[in-house]
């Protein structure tokens, strides 16, 4: 059986009937394929503006309002470990910082602190910003602890002209550390071979596989000493005269607040509401705490795949043509 084409041209195959169901079938099919690329790039774009709105409501909301309010006490939290990209940063807290000394109604700023540590270059910025506003707009800063304070906190929270704890706060540990494993001993017993390649011969020597020399330890602790000391420094011009110094004041232990009280490491005990109620005399308490807001937090954590999503979306999608 032969068919003709509009031309006159034989055509030689399939009967009629069997040609016009595959020729259905295949522009079904390429119409399902238009029908879900379709669906694809919607959802993608759907995503994509459900992100963007996220990111939005971010950056709106998640700072805190510059805006002048009535005579009250300016609280901002450092809690946790004070580290870069925490909640504990110095980007946060000194942009909550700047917040408050520039609004006239704040008659005083609370530190509201309950933290570990952490890094020492995030507590020192934080220490010399507070010191710089207090020294340009003339405002009192009080330190008010909750259950520790200790460490790169405390580095923090000797730049306050009072600090307030309860009597079981933990106080202290005025001291530096660096920490890690060594793994040398373990791997010769089970035979593993470590391949490390460096250029320059002390590139390596934090690495946990390899062994470590007396020159790099002694290294490690000349600069941990020289940290040590520039913590020391920091906490006898933040406390001056108030210190009652005994050898064991800056090894790394740590004290309860009232031992801490006895040794001039604090001034008295007190809470949020005692110091803005009978300290600054500004009964109202408004937080001027960093936060991330529900969309800032979803956004962060799925800031990745958005990135990676857009890209998806807007490449080229094969066609049948």
């Amino acid at each position: 059986m032969t068919e003709k084409t509009s031309n006159g041209t034989e055509l030689s195959g399939a009967p009629g009937w069997e040609r016009a169901t595959l020729e259905k079938l295949v522009f079904a099919a390429l119409s399902e394929q238009k029908v879900a690329r379709r669906w694809k790039i919607f959802f993608r774009l759907s995503w994509l503006a459900f992100f963007i709105a996220l990111v939005w409501l971010a950056v709106s909301h998640g700072t805190p309002s510059t805006k002048t309010n009535g005579p009250h006490t300016a609280v901002i939290e450092i809690k946790g470990e004070i580290a870069d990209g925490a909640d504990a940063s110095a980007e946060s807290v000194n942009a909550a910082l700047r917040a408050a000394f520039e609004d006239s109604g704040a008659k005083a700023i609370v530190l509201l602190i309950n933290s570990p540590g952490g890094s020492p270059v995030q507590a020192g910025m934080m220490n010399d910003e507070i010191l710089r506003l207090k020294a340009l707009y003339k405002k009192p800063v009080y330190a008010v602890v909750e259950e520790t304070c200790a460490s790169a906190a405390y580095y923090v929270a000797v730049a306050a002209d009072r600090i307030y704890v309860d009597k079981a706060s933990i106080v202290g540990s005025i001291g530096v550390l660096m920490d890690g494993f060594g793994f040398t001993g373990l791997m010769d017993k089970l035979g593993i071979e470590r391949r490390l390649l460096t250029a320059g011969e002390n590139k390596g020597f934090l690495d946990p596989f390899s062994a470590q020399s007396d020159k790099q330890r002694a290294f490690a602790q000349v600069m941990l000493d020289q940290i040590h000391l520039q913590f020391i420094s920091v906490v006898k011009a933040g406390r001056g005269k108030r210190l009652k110094e005994i050898p064991e004041m800056f090894s790394g232990l740590f004290w309860t607040g009232q031992q801490a009280i006895d040794l001039g490491l604090a001034d008295q005990f007190g809470n949020l509401d005692y110091v803005a109620r009978e300290v600054v005399k500004a009964e109202e308490i408004i937080d001027y705490t960093r936060r991330d807001n529900v969309a800032e937090r979803l956004a962060k954590k799925f800031g990745a795949a958005m990135g990676e999503g857009a890209m998806k979306a807007f490449k080229a999608i094969p066609e049948i043509r």
